[in-house]
């Protein structure tokens, strides 16, 4: 840790907030232009958490995007909450990108900056594969530690202490900074922002940044750079109205059961 305090950076992402999203039938991937956004609730709780520790131990928080240049939405809501500047990462370029191109692209921004904590949401709503915070962390060579529900740190040691989900509770594990956490439901409430923060919110610095700024061959980014891909989209069939069988429980019964044996689904044996 700096002198300074805490170098903390938190990945955020602009999700839709409408169930009704629109797919591109070429490319098979979200069409997000123009479409009702929110800021990802798991990447909320992040920076909510990187807020606290900044308050608790000095530093500054950055928050960092990919997206089409509408993602200034999410980082003005993280400024408005607190945090101090923000970077997007926007270009026709990088459109398309699946979850390794994605964290490519992040990486080759991060490894560029100094930090001491990274903190990414455990999930986007959007897909929910949980990808980019890890593959972010081998990317860096740094510790990682998912699921997170309580962070503590040893600034002396310059080591984190977290409480984690489990398969069968909490685990408490220790690593020194830098290090990459993946925020889990009970981390924190976050803040809403006040009208004092959205007013400041306009005065913080947002960088814009695009691939050529990123470096490195564009063949890494975008659908050029994502080994996995979408093969076909299409709505499930829509289903049948349910059977609803009401009256006495025996006669309700004995209906079950005789169209069940239609359907032969049992047998009269049975």
């Amino acid at each position: 840790m700096s002198k300074a305090g805490l170098r903390i950076i938190v990945c955020i992402k602009q999700v839709p907030a409408i169930q009704d999203i629109k797919i591109d039938p070429i490319t098979h991937t979200l069409i997000r232009e123009s479409m009702p956004s929110m800021l990802n609730p798991w990447d909320e709780i992040g920076v909510e958490e990187g807020i606290r520790l900044r308050e608790k131990y000095g530093g500054e928080v950055t928050v960092i995007t990919m997206g089409p240049m509408q993602a200034k939405e999410a980082i003005l809501r993280c400024l408005a909450m607190g945090a101090d500047r923000g970077i997007i990462i926007s270009d026709k370029a990088l459109a398309g990108a699946d979850t390794i191109a994605t964290a490519y692209a992040l990486y080759m921004q991060i490894k560029k900056m100094k930090y001491d904590l990274i903190i990414c949401g455990k999930i986007s709503t959007d897909s929910e594969t949980g990808h980019i915070g890890p593959h972010l962390a081998e990317l860096l060579n740094i510790p990682q530690i998912c699921y997170v529900k309580k962070v503590d740190l040893d600034i002396e040691k310059r080591r984190i202490i977290a409480h984690k989900e489990a398969d069968e509770g909490i685990e408490i594990v220790e690593a020194p900074l830098p290090v990459l956490l993946t925020t889990a439901i009970g981390l924190n409430k976050p803040r809403l922002p006040t009208l004092k923060g959205i007013i400041s919110s306009k005065r913080k610095e947002v960088k814009v940044l695009t691939a050529k700024d990123l470096g490195g061959s564009l063949s890494n980014y975008g659908l050029r750079g994502s080994p996995t891909f979408v093969d076909e989209v299409f709505e499930p069939p829509s289903r049948k109205p349910e059977m609803i069988f009401q009256g006495d429980p025996k006669e309700v019964v004995e209906k079950i059961v005789q169209v069940l044996l239609n359907k032969k689904l049992i047998s009269s044996r049975s």
